[in-house]
This record gives C-alpha cells, structure tokens and sequence, in this order.
C-alpha cells in the first residue's frame, strides 16, 4: 500500500498490518466425557420416569375390616392406583370376581393391599370345629407371633375363689390357630378353631380370665 506526500516526495509504502489470526478453542476430552455423560443421565432419568408411569395399575385394597373365615364380598373392597405395584404382588381390579366369594384366611385391615395369600378356598374349620376368638395380653400370649396352623393347647387356671379342696387341676383343651391379630392397645385377638363339645367351657374361662396358652406345634 503507497502513501502520497507533499512536496513531490515519493510515495512511501505505509507498514502492512498482519493478518488477525483467530485461534481455535481446544475442547478437553474430559469435559466431552463429562457432556456425554450428563445427556445419557438425562435420557435414562426419562426412561425411569416413563417406565414408572406405565408401572402404574389398579389393584384390590381393603376397604373395610374381614374377619377371618368370613366370606369375601365386594363391598369389603376397593380399586386403587398403585405405582411399581407389582413387585407387591397384589391382586390386580381385573381379577375382582375371583376373590369375592372366596374367605378371609388372615384378618384384612383397611387401608391394605389384597394379596391372593390372605384368601383362600379351603375350610378354616374341620369338622365339628367352631371359631372362637380369644382377647388376650401380650404375656398370655406363647410366642411373639401365631401363625395360622399353630397347634395350641388351652389350659385352665385354678379359681382364686375356691378353696385348696375343691380346686381341680386344670382342664386342657386342644385348638388350631386360625389368625392373630394385634390391636391398637398392644393386647392380642387369637381366632383358633375348637372342637364344638368344649366351645361353652372354653368361653366361661375366657370370661374369668383363666385360661393359660401354650404352644404345642409350630405350623
């Protein structure tokens, strides 16, 4: 590039400036990794999220108390939504008229999934058995829990009231564990099956708080 003068000075070549070099950004690999790995969090984080919606179901709960070996009615039920329920293995709304009808092989609570384990087709009762439910404190009871099919054996306690004479050694009676349930004051509920012949005496201890418990068979 020339520059004019005055005077009639020969014109000068004025200095060039160099040409502006831009300069690339180096991306490191570790941040590459690093974005990489966040739109794959981000993709698996969708697909949980799908998948969790789409676990979602209908299923039976309790909706008001069953006692146990009664008849299942659609009334004591009602259809919930539950998300990943089928890990809890409840049963499903669609299977509602398989369940009515059958009975209560555990006490159902409200508020409860239904499980195909609580009902049951088979008689709680054998024959010439009647059901009976026992309130009971926590130390009358043999162990931490009773389970369905436990082998229990009631013994009666001597009456405080009579005297050393007249007081009988203690009368057993046999019974099979049909459920436990625990209420709110901590006492226990024990149903047991019992033959039919000792239901009126069994009952008559109850009342007068002498009966005794033992474990005899574990199920």
């Amino acid at each position: 590039m020339s520059l004019a003068t005055r005077n009639g000075t020969p014109s000068v070549d004025a200095p060039v400036n160099p040409p502006t070099v831009v300069r690339q950004r180096r991306v490191r690999p570790g941040l590459l990794g690093l974005a990489v790995l966040l739109i794959a969090l981000g993709g698996l984080g969708a697909a949980f999220a799908v998948t969790s919606v789409r676990a979602t179901g209908s299923y039976l709960a309790v909706a008001r108390p069953v006692e146990v070996g009664r008849e299942i009615s659609a009334a004591d039920l009602v259809t919930v939504q539950v998300a990943g329920g089928q890990g809890l293995r409840p049963v499903p709304a669609a299977r509602l008229d398989e369940v009515v009808g059958k009975r209560a092989a555990v006490a159902l609570l409200p508020g409860t999934l239904l499980t195909l384990g609580q009902v049951t087709d088979d008689p709680l009762l054998g024959p010439g058995q009647q059901q009976i439910a026992l309130g009971l404190k926590t130390a009358q009871v043999p162990a931490r829990e009773l389970h369905p099919g436990d082998k229990v054996l009631l013994v009666s306690t001597p009456d405080t009231d009579a005297d050393a004479d007249t007081a009988a050694a203690g009368t057993r009676f046999t019974a099979t564990v049909i459920d436990m349930v625990s209420p709110a004051n901590d006492d226990k509920v024990l149903y047991l099956a019992l033959l039919t012949r000792d239901v009126p005496a069994v009952v008559a201890l109850a009342a007068q708080e002498r009966l005794a418990v033992v474990l005899t068979e574990a199920a």
